[in-house]
């Protein structure tokens, strides 16, 4: 009985632990200074995501894309101030290019994910 307890309690830990390791974590994308487009390399796991934050303001045009070496990287655009999808680069567009004016001001949330296996990726976010 008393290894079972042991059991249930390392069960709970391993679980909760689990839990916090897979939070998604927002970065930020910045511009350096005096630039209006920034690159960034990264990696996802198959069924998983990475999330990125970049301001900007209504009206601004902005471009996003996408490559991957096995053409399996797509992302999705938020606005965060009304919580709905960019037309065209919505959860099932699987978009590889967005390009357009910004509907708000505030944050954007970019997602990006793969449409199979694990997949290295360079995204590029433009704002004018």
């Amino acid at each position: 009985m008393k290894k079972l307890n042991i059991l249930l309690v390392l069960l709970f830990v391993f679980a909760a632990t689990a839990g916090v390791n897979s939070q998604v974590t927002n970065k930020r994308i910045k511009f350096k200074k005096g630039e209006n487009c920034a690159t960034i390399e990264g990696a996802v796991i198959r069924g998983e995501s990475d999330s990125y934050l970049i301001g900007a303001n209504r009206d601004q045009y902005m471009v996003v894309t996408i490559m991957s070496l096995e053409n399996n990287a797509v992302f999705w655009i938020v606005d965060r101030e009304t919580g709905y999808y960019l037309a065209g680069a919505g959860e099932y567009d699987d978009a590889v290019r967005w390009e357009g004016y910004l509907p708000s001001s505030g944050d954007y949330k970019i997602i990006v994910g793969g449409t199979r296996g694990n997949s290295e990726y360079t995204l590029k976010v433009f704002i004018d």
